[in-house]
């Protein structure tokens, strides 16, 4: 997998420390606080196994028509987190019906899977989630700050 054209911080790599969930974290590398959400995907292949990996979902409220998906470094040729970033809109309409056209694509597969395919120059990538953890993600998007809570 690799980030296309619409992916501008591709080679950003950064990590950070699981800790419980918050709604908001504060990250220097993008800039203030942001929703993430630590879910498990499915890399879709010809093999009848799959291969399960960790993925980050965030949303960053300084963009709010925009979501990203992180996976990690290590399925990157360069070694480098690969972050798509791509309409939120284009993520809800897709668990509803296939939408999309371009780099990114999103429909559901049955009533609890949706599939994210990922076009690059490189090639194609199919990635499973599950519907609940793509909704609550966009709910958590949604979500009032909790800054002013605190």
């Amino acid at each position: 997998m690799s980030a296309a054209a619409e992916n501008p911080s591709a080679g950003a790599t950064a990590t950070r420390a699981a800790t419980a969930p918050a709604p908001l974290v504060e990250a220097p590398f993008l800039e203030g606080p942001f929703v993430e959400e630590r879910v498990r995907a499915r890399v879709i292949t010809d093999d009848p196994l799959y291969r399960a990996i960790p993925v980050s979902l965030r949303f960053v409220p300084a963009e709010p028509l925009a979501v990203r998906i992180v996976f990690p470094a290590d399925l990157s040729p360069e070694g480098t987190d690969n972050e798509w970033v791509f309409p939120r809109a284009l993520l809800e309409a897709g668990l509803q019906a296939p939408t999309g056209t371009g780099d990114v694509r999103v429909w559901p597969c049955g009533r609890v899977q949706a599939v994210v395919e990922f076009h690059s120059p490189e090639g194609v990538a199919v990635v499973q989630f599950d519907i609940a953890a793509l909704r609550r993600f966009l709910r958590r998007t949604y979500a009032p700050s909790p800054a002013a809570t605190r």
